[in-house]
């Protein structure tokens, strides 16, 4: 189930590009304007449900920080748990973690042990706001399979077209985009 393109052109232009952030030559998509638009929001959230209310879901998780928004609310109104995906030394129990390569040096992020052990055979869904390169999506759904639960899908509100993020992570989980960005 995908979106029309009258939908997606909806949810485009709730988004609100700022330019030469965080450095120059780089164009921000800010999801506040998103987020604080009533309707483009409830599009968005109803959307999303209606594509994964059939994947027998026991869990979203979340990646630091953003999507958390998108993957509390989607979890409450699957009636599935969250999980956050926290990047490193932010959670306060055991965990895993995973490395991966940023443009200038390695990252980390991490999930509790414990995580998904509330039920038999978790499935998982991973999301984001966005994919640009893929690693941080990469690394969170290798840390899902790593702690005993199944990744089913990796979805993302904003895919980067042009980085290619999505043919790394599709590696390890399928991937769906809302709406891609050339």
């Amino acid at each position: 189930m995908t979106l029309s393109a009258q939908d997606k052109a909806i949810l485009m232009d709730s988004i609100r590009d700022i330019h030469d952030f965080p450095k120059p030559g780089i164009v921000f998509k800010d999801i506040t304007t998103l987020l604080s638009n009533k309707n483009a929001y409830a599009l968005l959230m109803k959307h999303l449900h209606d594509r994964y209310s059939t994947y027998n879901l026991t869990h979203v998780a979340g990646i630091d920080a953003r999507g958390f928004i998108f993957g509390a609310a989607l979890a409450q109104m699957l009636n599935v748990g969250f999980v956050p995906i926290r990047k490193k030394g932010k959670l306060p129990y055991t965990t895993v973690s995973e490395k991966y390569a940023l443009e200038y040096g390695v990252d980390e992020v991490e999930v509790h042990i414990d995580a998904f052990s509330n039920v038999q055979n978790p499935k998982v869904l991973l999301i984001d706001d966005l994919i640009a390169t893929g690693g941080t999506a990469f690394a969170a759904a290798s840390l899902i399979n790593k702690v005993g639960a199944t990744c089913v899908e990796a979805c993302f509100i904003m895919g980067l077209d042009f980085l290619n993020g999505q043919s790394k992570i599709s590696e390890v989980v399928p991937v769906y985009t809302v709406i891609g960005v050339d």
